[in-house]
């Protein structure tokens, strides 16, 4: 018998689930609210209630070739870092091909999903729907995949600034920003240094009088762009992760936080946080500096007070006339449609096994997919949670007992405890790489390197010193993909040819792995001795450095 699986939500998860599905043999039925497919990555001029809203000059901060799905590059002529249309383009042609459309039912909003009386034994939900005209149904399902992201309700700490209401001039929170046109001339405080609150702040301050941004704590500045132009995170790979982790957590701050200063120095732009670079989610902004160099974006502390149209910082300092505030305060994450019992949410914590089942469920028959902030893109997190996740429904993987998972939970969360600074932001932090492999472990699709150096070198050289790009995922096992391996073997060839719209006369240099495959390999040999032998690795630092500045 197929099992009817209910997925929620029709926006970038939502579409790897359907997805995941139907490679799977399960009937998915997407229930989205909205009139059209993307989610978090649709622009509207008038953001909906309950869902997620971006402004429309958006760009993604992952490459392309690291968000794409695994089995589906996206095309070759598509810039590097899409914006926000272009990103609804690929879905389209992501959906087209593998005729995803025709399993959403659009205009149709889920009021609740409750598991029926006999539970402990199906493992089937009743989900209840609403469609725009306000028809009600009810619908049996074997299974339930949650794709409504984490972006859908603003965090508006007002209660944290003294004196808001007596504010003379405009606020809103940054999900209600859209474009900057009407603020020409006038003078605006963005709250917030996040990825949102950095663009909205850049953006403004190309029309404004003056932008001042607020930040409690500073934020290190990331760029999308490395040395000779290459997109930055096409030059993390799984060596120089693996290096990395063998040393001192403070010594990978400091490596990071030496490349960040190389930039912009922190201290002398007032932005350096007391916090360390692998502390906190960093903060991507190639323009920011640029903005503070010229005057147009003043970098200030927290905000003590509102006065009518005045505002008092806390180092004292007050600006007069401010017509507008943004909150970029990030957002708070819940279920309305589910019972406490089935998934309980707390200060943006949810208990749940490697983030994306409830542990304590009688039948493993409800999924989470997406609700993750990892260091890189969403996309491809959220699609192996749902290959995974499939697996688990299908009885084909299954889950350790409620003791290992509860116990798998609170390890996380001490974990990343320790890690990151106490916020909101970081109760669903991930690191991409670690993360992925974990999760495809799993589902029996990690990438097996060693194999792959024997059978393949060139594919496995590629794998092991190239980007960790999520094609990786469909070399093996359930999902395999065909065309996996020339989409690893081309990818830097997408990486060029949209920035290849004139002919020069220069012969192309030819991208050489030689001296960073000799040095990586000769840091991986002195970190294995390093690491038997209990010395200090600082040794490692130059050997990583070298194949990073490549």
């Amino acid at each position: 018998m197929t099992h009817r699986v209910a997925v929620i939500g029709g926006g970038s998860s939502g579409l790897a689930c359907i997805k995941c599905c139907l490679d799977e043999g399960l009937e998915p039925v997407c229930f989205e609210s909205s009139d059209d497919i993307g989610g978090l990555w649709r622009f509207k001029e008038n953001p909906e209630p309950d869902r997620a809203s971006i402004y429309h000059s958006l760009i993604i901060n992952t490459s392309k070739e690291r968000m794409c799905f695994s089995d589906f590059p996206i095309p070759a002529h598509f810039p590097n870092f899409m914006h926000n249309s272009l990103i609804m383009d690929y879905f389209r042609m992501y959906a087209d091909h593998f005729q995803l459309t025709k399993h959403i039912r659009f205009n149709t909003k889920v009021l609740q999903v409750k598991q029926r009386s006999d539970f402990s034994h199906s493992g089937q939900w009743d989900v209840e729907t609403e469609d725009k005209d306000g028809k009600k149904d009810k619908h049996i399902f074997d299974a339930v995949l949650i794709c409504i992201g984490h972006h859908c309700h603003p965090n508006m700490p007002l209660h944290d600034f003294p004196g808001i209401n007596t504010f003379t001039g405009r606020y809103f929170h940054s999900r209600d920003y859209k474009t900057p046109e009407e603020w020409r001339n006038k003078k605006a405080i963005v709250v917030g240094i996040g990825n949102s609150g950095g663009d909205i702040a850049v953006e403004l301050s190309r029309v404004t009088k003056q932008v001042y941004l607020s930040t409690r704590r500073g934020a290190w500045i990331k760029y999308r762009m490395s040395v000779r132009g290459f997109p930055l995170d096409m030059l993390t790979s799984r060596v120089q992760s693996s290096l990395l982790q063998l040393l001192p957590f403070g010594l990978q701050c400091s490596m990071a936080e030496n490349q960040m200063n190389q930039r912009i120095d922190h201290s002398l732009y007032n932005l350096k946080p007391k916090h360390r670079f692998f502390n906190q989610h960093p903060t991507v902004n190639d323009e920011l500096p640029n903005r503070i160099l010229s005057g147009t974006v003043m970098v200030k502390p927290n905000i003590r007070r509102f006065q009518g149209s005045s505002v008092e910082f806390d180092d004292g300092s007050v600006v007069e006339d401010i017509d507008l505030v943004v909150f970029a305060t990030g957002y708070k994450f819940s279920f309305p449609f589910l019972t406490s019992q089935v998934v309980s949410v707390s200060e943006n914590k949810a208990s749940l096994y490697k983030y994306v089942f409830p542990p304590e469920l009688d039948r493993p028959t409800l999924a989470i997919i997406g609700l993750v902030q990892p260091l890189g893109s969403t996309i491809p997190v959220s699609e192996m949670q749902a290959r995974w996740a499939t697996r688990v429904f299908k009885g084909c993987v299954k889950l350790p007992s409620v003791s290992a998972m509860l116990k798998d939970i609170q390890y996380k969360k001490e974990t990343m405890a320790k890690r990151y600074v106490t916020s909101q932001r970081h109760t669903i932090q991930v690191d991409y790489v670690a993360y992925m492999d974990e999760i495809a472990e799993l589902v029996g699709v990690k990438p097996a390197l060693s194999r792959l150096l024997l059978t393949d070198p060139r594919l496995g050289l590629n794998v092991m010193f190239g980007p960790t790009t999520p094609c990786q995922y469909r070399l093996r096992g359930p999902g395999k993909w065909a065309g996996a391996r020339q989409a690893i073997l081309t990818q830097w060839e997408r990486v060029a040819k949209p920035m290849q719209t004139r002919i020069c006369d220069e012969p192309k240099a030819q991208r050489s792995f030689k001296w960073p495959l000799i040095l990586s390999v000769t840091a991986l040999a002195l970190a294995v001795y390093v690491k038997r032998k209990s010395f200090p690795s600082c040794i490692i630092l130059i050997f990583i450095f070298n194949w990073t500045m490549y």
